[in-house]
């Protein structure tokens, strides 16, 4: 895979800024997974994300950096980054397989966080509790912003609200290799 190493891009385009590291970003979480397949998990490789570092966009970075330096630091109001960076295990949203690109990107990020938000094994709902996925534990403060609770984000985006007064609790995020068998 020839890495774009000398590609240059800035926030100035924001939509042309992260459609590149996202896509950088998943591109390299499957360079990653196949150059050391066989395994379990991603988690299996030793530094898979917070230290391979990856010579990408005039940038010496790992897959940690991309999300949460360039992307989630760089555009703290935008949650949505979540459901379409895919870190190869069952508890990510599913990759797409197109590229997201600057034209399309917020229709693109729209659709997949409304994907994942309605997929019943991502919000599973029982009468008034909802487990949700850690992603949501880890990164809270994505979530809550201006006031809003957990719940309000997620029923921004579910087709069918939770109930107000849902009670909300974190299933374990399964680090199982995303495979096809």
């Amino acid at each position: 895979m020839k890495l774009q190493k000398k590609i240059n891009v800035t926030e100035a385009n924001a939509n042309e800024y992260q459609a590149f590291w996202i896509n950088s970003y998943n591109l390299l979480v499957i360079k990653g997974v196949v150059e050391n397949y066989p395994l379990k998990s991603p988690l299996d490789v030793g530094g898979f994300f917070d230290k391979e570092k990856y010579e990408i966009g005039g940038k010496n970075t790992t897959l940690n950096d991309i999300e949460n330096k360039l992307l989630r630091a760089k555009f703290p109001s935008e949650a949505r980054f979540h459901f379409v960076l895919v870190c190869g295990g069952l508890g990510c949203p599913p990759i797409i397989s197109k590229a997201y690109k600057p034209e399309t990107l917020d229709a693109q990020l729209e659709k997949q966080t409304k994907l994942a938000l309605n997929n019943p094994q991502f919000i599973q709902l029982n009468k008034n509790k909802v487990k949700i996925s850690q992603i949501f534990e880890w990164y809270k403060s994505d979530f809550t912003q201006n006031g809003q609770s957990l719940v309000d984000f997620i029923n921004k985006y579910k087709t069918e609200q939770l109930p107000e007064g849902t009670k909300v609790s974190y299933y374990p995020y399964d680090w199982t290799l995303n495979e096809i068998k």
